[in-house]
């Protein structure tokens, strides 16, 4: 009897919650989310940069750009198309490395079988990672 009285007790619970959750507005998190990332440095995709998105990490991360720009530096070219999407802790590595004796991004980026465009990959990294 207890095992059956504790699945109604639940099945009650659920049933408040999912009503609450429909009658209830439910309000943005988004500043939530900007203080909890704001102070390692991540900062929000501006609208041109999510309408590009999908074709921005498009990296499968070959290496073929590397060779064509002659490039090896503290961070690979491959690993700079995908950072600032997913590896926030290399993001201050890849905007270090784009800056001063800088690749030959358009020479990576016709190399590309899969067309990610490198500098405006760069241009985000750079603009991610201004203090």
């Amino acid at each position: 009897m207890g095992r059956a009285d504790s699945l109604a007790k639940l099945a009650w619970a659920y049933g408040l919650h999912l009503t609450r959750r429909r009658l209830t507005r439910s309000r943005s998190q988004l500043e939530d989310l900007l203080a909890t990332y704001g102070p390692d440095g991540i900062r929000p995709l501006q609208p041109s940069e999510r309408e590009r998105h999908a074709h921005l990490i498009g990296c499968i991360n070959c290496g073929l750009c590397a060779l064509a720009a002659g490039r090896i530096g503290k961070t690979r070219l491959p690993d700079m198309a995908s950072s600032y999407m997913r590896l926030y802790a290399r993001l201050g590595d890849a905007s270090a490395d784009i800056d001063g004796d800088e690749p030959d991004l358009k020479a990576a980026a016709s190399a590309c079988p899969v067309g990610v465009p490198l500098d405006e990959v760069a241009a985000i990294v750079r603009r991610m990672t201004a203090g």
